[in-house]
């Protein structure tokens, strides 16, 4: 209904001054903004002064400024100015909150327990930069730091710069059993981002890591090494698209993410290799207070024998409640879907129900496409989950889900987070 009265007011405003096709626009007012600066806002936009009055660019500004971090919501106001066929035109926003601390917890019926814990503001003086950081647990510490500016240098063209240090107990699959390795991957990232239009936009650049594998107990291989120390780099291409309609928690439209790096180490007996995936998002409005939202993801790499593949099976990444980092693979088949219902909607909270069925398989390492049907490799997760979602406060919305397995060998767990899952 907003919708519809804010066309019928700039259709009558254009009409009763017949100035439809000739109107300028005198001066552009933004309004509302209290941490956000004005003239970052109008930098991002693409209505200037003494451009033709189009509806098309303000409905596209205004979709462009929903998309920022700083912002819940956006809208336009068009008035007659001084001076024949003139034109006020107000940006309206509301602001989000955005120094906001995060936290993901994940647990199992292994009595597995992990967490993340941050804090990160997305609205670094007042320009929607991101600064933030992190500590994590998962048997071992880890933490990273990241800034990201993708308005640095103009409106299409940014920066972001991440270092993280990361250390986890990763299960290695071998031939005749399993081994528990502490692995470390430390490692400093520099990417350029380029925006298109607000809906189109690629990021491209280079990470240099480290990864340390040190033995800790089970299975051995002669073939596999116990202790391992290499430097490598990769380089990474990230193409979005963002088709999405964003009111509050309700979203609605189609996104696709497609992710791609190439692998190479200064230890030559390494091999190099590639990855590539796609993420698939869809998103509908199912009445006045449901959505439904689905995620596939389709993911191949160079399809090495090793132990150590790229795609994992993880409680907080892709299946929930099947545990921390069960299997591996060189290829992934993903799909996430669930129902998000509204119980409560009120001027700053909503509560907000899901079921949903998490499922997937994987290609094991140097496997064919015939391990995507094998049973061994299949997990299907269906589950419930409650969100707490604050409608002020940019990605405020804290979620936990139970999921409980219905393949061989399933598991059970909860998972707790910030944001949606996807």
């Amino acid at each position: 209904m907003r919708l519809i009265l804010r066309y019928l007011g700039i259709l009558v405003v254009l009409l009763s001054i017949g100035v439809s096709a000739q109107g300028t626009v005198l001066d552009l007012k933004i309004q509302g903004n209290k941490r956000t600066k004005t003239s970052f806002i109008k930098k991002v936009v693409r209505l200037n002064a003494g451009m033709a009055l189009d509806s098309t660019i303000l409905e596209n500004d205004i979709e462009r400024l929903k998309r920022l971090p700083s912002i819940a919501h956006a809208y336009y106001q068009v008035f007659p100015a001084e001076g024949e066929n003139n034109f006020n035109v107000y940006y309206g926003v509301e602001e989000n909150f955005t120094l906001i601390p995060f936290a993901n917890i994940f647990t199992s019926n292994n009595d597995e327990f992990a967490f993340r814990v941050g804090l990160q503001e997305f609205n670094f003086l007042g320009q929607n930069i991101t600064l933030g950081g992190f500590y994590q647990y998962d048997i071992f510490s880890s933490y990273g730091i990241n800034v990201r500016a993708p308005y640095l240098f103009s409106k299409h063209l940014g920066l972001t710069i991440n270092y993280q240090d990361l250390t986890t107990q990763e299960p290695v699959f071998l031939d005749n059993g399993t081994a528990d390795y502490k692995y470390n991957n430390e490692s400093i990232e520099v990417l350029a981002l380029y925006e298109f239009n607000y809906k189109h936009r690629i990021e491209f650049g280079v990470n240099f890591f480290t990864e340390d594998y040190q033995y800790i107990s089970g299975t051995t291989d002669p073939n596999v090494p116990q202790n391992l120390n290499v430097d490598k780099y990769l380089y990474k291409l990230i193409y979005n698209y963002d088709g999405i309609e964003y009111y509050y928690q309700y979203l609605s439209g189609f996104k696709s993410t497609l992710n791609f790096q190439y692998v190479n180490s200064a230890n030559t007996t390494l091999p190099e290799f590639a990855i590539g995936f796609n993420d698939f998002a869809y998103y509908a409005r199912i009445g006045k207070r449901g959505n439904w939202a689905n995620r596939l993801r389709l993911g191949l790499a160079s399809n090495l024998d090793t132990p150590f593949a790229p795609f994992a099976v993880d409680n907080n990444l892709n299946i929930r409640g099947v545990g921390n980092t069960i299997d591996r693979g060189t290829g992934a088949i993903v799909l996430n879907t669930e129902y998000r219902h509204t119980l409560m909607d009120k001027d700053w909270f909503v509560l907000q129900s899901n079921i949903f069925v998490d499922g997937g398989s994987w290609r094991n390492p140097g496997g064919d496409f015939g391990d995507f049907a094998d049973s061994q490799n299949l997990r299907i997760y269906p589950g419930v989950g409650v969100r707490f979602i604050h409608k002020r406060i940019f990605n405020a919305i804290f979620r936990i889900d139970y999921g409980h397995g219905i393949t061989k060998d399933a598991s059970r767990g909860i998972v707790f987070g910030i944001g949606q899952y996807f």
